[in-house]
């Protein structure tokens, strides 16, 4: 590979963007189109691209993290359009698998390759480049850019194009219904009147525990809700889920009720806050406050 363009420098994506630029021996541009996020890209010592344009053009990877479905979509038809033949895009967002492989067969009809590769892990770890990555497409692409991708975290190969996003999919229905446990059980723990400290310390070592209890229990606790992954974004993730299996023709009535709650914060006006934040769903029907930080 010659040159390496990112697109799309928010919240995860301006972390995992510097690792790639810090980490790659060949050039690398970013480009977003906030101009705040490529100031702090370049600030952080990030070429920034000239345009878009420039960088569909000149890149031979081009790595995105983008918001939303007609985002995405838009972005690979334009490096399908002005890019050229052998390039590898890499979709790092989490979009519907069918979605995707539509797209794969236009790169495909254009001698490009198309991977879709979502990742897991929220802020800190795109920050430390410890991240989860899940990569489905043509093996031979995947080979190719696995160095690219080692350096934002650890990359898995899932199989044929929209394996990926449906491993993300599997990966954020179970994430949501242990984030939805977890609220509902501190609720239910404050309505008791117990030490909500000392239930953590007492549950962490048991069933319950593992890597994403320690991370959110603590924020429930504290009233942290400063996103360092936002409901927004996992609601996104189970949307796309619930779309998927309707075309499978099959039920998700666990995922259904993450969903309720989401759309509750959604609706309540605390949808871009940490996943942490679910707790004020559980709050609510309870009236109860869980925790003594503030938020």
């Amino acid at each position: 590979m010659k040159k390496i363009g990112f697109l799309g420098l928010g919240v995860m994506g301006l972390h995992m963007a510097l690792n790639v630029d810090r980490k790659m021996d060949v050039e690398v541009v970013g480009f977003d189109v906030s101009e705040e996020q490529l100031r702090k890209y370049q600030a952080a010592g990030g070429t920034a691209a000239a345009s878009v344009e420039e960088l569909y053009r000149t890149c031979d990877v081009i790595l995105q993290m983008l918001p939303t479905h007609e985002i995405i979509r838009h972005s690979v038809e334009e490096a399908i359009r002005l890019g050229q033949p052998g390039t590898v895009i890499v979709d790092l967002s989490s979009a519907a698998p069918d979605i995707i492989l539509d797209l794969y067969r236009k790169a495909k009809e254009a001698g490009m390759y198309l991977l879709d590769s979502p990742v897991s892990g929220g802020n800190p770890m795109a920050e430390a480049g410890t991240l989860s990555i899940m990569t489905g497409g043509d093996r031979s692409a995947f080979d190719a850019v696995e160095p690219v991708l080692a350096c934002m975290g650890t990359a898995v190969y899932t199989g044929g194009p929209g394996s990926g996003d449906t491993t993300k999919l599997v990966n954020n229905m179970i994430g949501g219904a242990i984030l939805v446990a977890i609220a509902e059980g501190y609720a239910f723990a404050a309505k008791a009147g117990i030490d909500l400290q000392t239930t953590f310390e007492a549950t962490r070592g048991g069933f319950a525990g593992g890597p994403l209890y320690d991370n959110k229990v603590p924020k429930v606790l504290n009233r942290d809700f400063e996103p360092g992954a936002r409901i927004a974004v996992h609601r996104k993730d189970i949307l796309n889920a619930k779309h998927y299996a309707h075309k499978m023709d099959v039920d998700l009535p666990l995922t259904d009720v993450v969903l309720r709650v989401m759309d509750w914060m959604n609706d309540n006006g605390y949808i871009n806050e940490d996943q942490a934040a679910l707790v004020r769903y559980y709050e609510d029907k309870m009236q109860v406050t869980v925790g003594t930080g503030q938020a």
